[in-house]
């Protein structure tokens, strides 16, 4: 039989990790409430389910925005027939006019540099292709996204450095942080091309303020090399103060815009990621170009499209959208998070994005990442969660995890929350989360009484803990 391709074969995909290898554990004994009560909660995956309901009843009320109704079938020749690779226009003019919306309209996006892409997995492969040469890589702070080591890498040949960033400073990105992986890449030599920044950022839920994004700025431009900023998680921040993008920024300072690049999807924002409606918007004419030719091997279905420009244009519909999202997002947030500060747990203090940055450092037996896999091992096997190891995002400090809150619903929630909670009763004699900036409030110390256990059961599952008058809801960190 004849041999296929080393990179068919190979392991650029990643696939390996313990963050997919969680996938496959809950792929293998999805939890269901009635038919698989002791199934893994998938809670390594960053969907927003928390407006769904919203979504339909709009889809409801416009059946002509499918091709597929009555209503919206006169469409149907038009959209079925070819279009071209540059998008229909109407969909790139709703994308950008949504762009801006999300940013509180202080910036706008030209349509014309509206490049589509088959989800944000394929807008940073694009990117990649179009920057930078085999060999050749990108710096990228850490903790980052497991899957950019398959976007960026595994097809393209590009290489990602780590920007080494830890907890002293809530993995803050300095310009120490930046000089010293760019100077060790140069004693390796190794280009480097551009840099990377998830900003909100995954997995930490923070976003970078202003100076930051200033700083950073200054860094590519006198490296002359490319900034690439991944915005997909841009209207999930949910509490104050407002997230500030790339695009804001270069209106302040002086740069050369041929370096700033910016990705973008509808998969987090919307909630869409089947609908794979991936971004790049590039202030370079030449990579504008280039990646519009590549967008032939990844585009957004037509019918899609259709859809999408008509969602996105109705503008009292998403100015309603993303008010309710974020609201709902806010009070999934802080309610998970006050869960479980009360079980003796911390996380970084978070205002964005779909998931906590959660530590449990205080659990495992040694410091190594030995450790860490062990512990996620038996949250996995025993307490039937998967959630994603810090190691697995490539974190520096072991014991750090992160965990998915808006990708199901609120039944889901309160098992996963039990669960949590019943395995440190059962393994932590008393917890008392230690006095620092990292614990989102101090936990007093719990009685590991069954009647307690009792109580926070009756609390939990209390239907008024999650209305708008609850002191839970109404509290700011």
């Amino acid at each position: 039989m004849a041999a296929i391709s080393k990179i068919a074969t190979g392991n650029g995909h990643g696939e390996n990790s313990a963050y997919f290898d969680g996938w496959k554990a809950y792929e293998t004994n999805p939890f269901h409430p009635t038919d698989r009560p002791d199934g893994v909660i998938q809670m390594g995956l960053a969907e927003n389910q928390l407006c769904f309901d919203f979504i339909e009843k709009w889809l409801m009320e416009h059946p002509e925005a499918s091709i597929c109704t009555a209503e919206g079938v006169s469409k149907f020749k038009e959209t079925a027939l070819f279009q071209d690779y540059h998008g229909i226009p109407e969909f790139r003019q709703a994308v950008a006019k949504f762009m801006g919306k999300v940013r509180g309209d202080r910036v706008k996006f030209d349509p014309d540099r509206i490049v589509m892409s088959g989800g944000a997995t394929g807008a940073h492969e694009m990117v990649a292709f179009c920057l930078a040469d085999p060999g050749e890589a990108f710096l990228v702070p850490t903790p980052y996204y497991p899957g950019f080591d398959r976007d960026l890498r595994w097809r393209t040949g590009v290489e990602l450095v780590p920007v080494v960033c830890d907890s002293a400073n809530d993995f803050k990105v300095t310009i120490d942080s930046l000089q010293s992986a760019y100077h060790k890449a140069q004693e390796a030599n190794i280009k480097i091309k551009g840099l990377l920044i998830t900003n909100p950022s995954n997995p930490l839920g923070t976003f970078m303020d202003k100076d930051t994004l200033k700083n950073i700025i200054n860094f590519v431009n006198e490296k002359n090399i490319h900034l690439i900023g991944d915005e997909i998680y841009a209207a999930t921040v949910f509490m104050e103060p407002e997230f500030v993008s790339i695009s804001e920024v270069i209106e302040e300072v002086e740069c050369n815009r041929d370096l700033i690049h910016i990705v973008y999807s509808l998969s987090k924002d919307m909630g869409f990621p089947g609908f794979r409606v991936g971004i790049v918007y590039s202030y370079n004419d030449t990579v504008t170009s280039c990646a519009r030719k590549m967008s032939s091997f990844g585009l957004v279905s037509s019918q899609t499209q259709h859809l999408i420009a008509t969602m996105l244009s109705n503008d009292e519909f998403i100015d309603n959208f993303v008010a309710e999202s974020r609201e709902r997002l806010f009070k999934r947030h802080k309610y998970f998070t006050w869960t479980l500060s009360q079980i003796g747990i911390c996380s970084l203090k978070s205002n964005a994005g779909l998931f906590i940055w959660m530590d449990l450092r205080k659990l495992l037996k040694e410091k190594t990442f030995e450790a860490e896999m062990d512990l996620w091992r038996v949250i996995i096997d025993e307490v039937k969660l998967n959630v994603s190891p810090g190691s697995s995002f490539h974190c520096h400090e072991p014991g750090w995890f992160r965990v998915c809150f808006a990708n199901m619903d609120d039944y889901s929630m309160e098992i996963a929350l039990s669960r949590i909670r019943n395995f440190m009763v059962k393994n932590n004699e008393t917890m008392v989360p230690p006095r620092n900036k990292l614990c989102r409030r101090t936990s007093l110390k719990l009685s590991l009484s069954r009647s307690l256990s009792r109580k926070m059961d009756d609390f939990i599952m209390s239907p008024s803990i999650m209305s708008p008058q609850s002191p839970l809801v109404q509290a700011r960190t």
